[in-house]
């Protein structure tokens, strides 16, 4: 370990100053960083309290006027961690904790969201509890499932508000984020840019959607991907994933990224048949406390 290295984070609630800072960063490495990416950008576009009622905070680790990691976090959100090496999750995890900081869990890369885990876990006397493994994909070149399930793509649009609404919550719930956001504002923040494709049976029912992040720094990301629980099966999801992907080629960005949960086989098979390819593994932990 290099031993000058120091590890002093720059905390700020204030959402240019951080950009300011640490975006040229977090442009460095868009697909690692790519959930940092997005998550500024709607609060950028969307304003502070866009995904919680408590303020956002936000901290860059600096040394020798180069930023080499940085966190945000969004209540009641778990915290989210850029790759950070031993000392620098122990600084974190101090920083934190003595501060009183309230952390409901963490997301990162598996080695630092393991590292953080425990840490945290150890100096505040926290369960961690590993509520999620992640893969992240890049697309390498589409190739789209045939034959194509009977229907055809649309995009969303402000009469589908409530489907989509309805699909948000049931995603969330599934994936154990449900409760936090509010479904209508989600919905018309995606129907405003074209961000949800449906997939639509030949008589307009739709049955899967599959959504687009707003491109930010080259790159942007497909998700959600939601099928109902009663139409899986039938193809609808590789299609829909296979149009926003289209959609997403026809863009100027360099890189199409997306989220699978590792305990899905379907999934991890499926987009890896469209042709995604691993680019690195993220693990979700969250915290609970022992009554006092």
């Amino acid at each position: 370990m290099d031993t000058s290295v120091t590890y002093d984070w720059r905390l700020t609630h204030d959402l240019d100053a951080f950009l300011a800072l640490a975006g040229d960063f977090l442009r460095s490495r868009p697909a690692q960083h790519t959930v940092a990416l997005t998550v500024t950008e709607g609060l950028r576009r969307g304003g502070m309290d866009r995904y919680g009622k408590d303020t956002p905070v936000f901290g860059a680790l600096e040394h020798s006027g180069e930023v080499r990691a940085a966190f945000f976090r969004t209540p009641p959100y778990p915290l989210n961690v850029t790759p950070l090496d031993e000392p620098g999750v122990q600084a974190l995890t101090a920083l934190l904790a003595d501060a009183g900081t309230e952390v409901s869990g963490v997301a990162a890369d598996t080695a630092t969201a393991d590292a953080f885990a425990e840490a945290w876990g150890r100096r505040t006397g926290a369960t961690p509890a590993l509520l999620r493994s992640d893969r992240l994909y890049r697309l390498g070149e589409l190739s789209v499932p045939e034959p194509a399930p009977p229907g055809r793509p649309r995009v969303a649009d402000a009469g589908d508000r409530d489907l989509l609404g309805r699909w948000y919550t049931e995603f969330a719930e599934a994936i154990g984020e449900g409760g936090h956001g509010d479904p209508g504002v989600w919905a018309d923040d995606r129907i405003s840019y074209g961000g949800i494709t449906l997939w639509e049976i030949p008589d307009g029912t739709p049955v899967a959607m599959a959504g687009l992040t707003r491109p930010v720094a080259g790159q942007l990301r497909v998700g959600p991907v939601y099928t109902p629980a009663h139409l899986r099966g039938r193809g609808y999801a590789g299609a829909v994933t296979a149009e926003v992907t289209r959609a997403a080629l026809a863009t100027d960005v360099r890189e199409v990224l997306l989220f699978t949960d590792l305990a899905n086989p379907t999934s991890n098979g499926l987009y890896r048949r469209i042709g995604y390819r691993p680019v690195s593994d993220f693990a979700v932990y969250g915290f609970t406390h022992g009554a006092a």
